[in-house]
């Protein structure tokens, strides 16, 4: 059975947004239970050359719904640089999913085919939906959503990787 570009997409999207979320609220249990400052987890990095967790949260949503709104398009950029708090941060991600979540099947699985680009200072590269979402979203997506739980782990929050990998598809 062919997956959809749908259920690629959204569907994978939806479980490691809702993991995301998950270790966010763990991540403040934490911070309150041992006198730490939850905004200080926004400047953690994993190297000196490394985007801090702030970035990332914002990169979930950028790979996601922000996906999802380029394929609407036919064209994806960067994410415009900005300061966000933890609770900002949070609430982008709920709303992302909130919006995913209304996103019809039919509606995405209609743009299979379509010519996507990604822009961005001097780089221009032409996809077709489903490789944009196979080759360049999602393994974003992945890579982000890794790294907030990197340094989340990193900062001592206690999760593991049934944490990260959220709500599976069974059956």
């Amino acid at each position: 059975m062919a997956i959809s570009l749908y259920d690629a997409s959204v569907g994978t999207y939806l479980q490691l947004i809702t993991s995301t979320l998950s270790v966010l609220d763990k991540a403040r249990v934490f911070c309150e239970e041992n006198g730490r400052s939850v905004e200080s987890l926004l400047d953690d990095a994993l190297c000196d050359d490394m985007f801090p967790l702030s970035f990332q949260l914002r990169s979930v949503v950028h790979h996601s719904l922000g996906c999802i709104k380029g394929l609407e398009k036919g064209l994806f950029t960067p994410p415009t640089p900005e300061t966000l708090t933890f609770d900002e941060l949070y609430q982008r991600i709920v709303d992302a999913k909130t919006t995913l979540e209304a996103v019809e099947p039919q509606s995405v699985n209609g743009l299979a085919d379509n010519p996507m680009m990604f822009k961005m200072t001097g780089v221009e590269l032409p996809f077709t939906a489903e490789n944009f979402v196979m080759s360049f979203s999602l393994p974003n997506f992945y890579f982000h959503t890794s790294m907030v739980y990197a340094l989340l782990r990193k900062a001592g929050v206690p999760i593991g990787k049934v944490d990260f990998l959220g709500p599976m598809k069974m059956g």
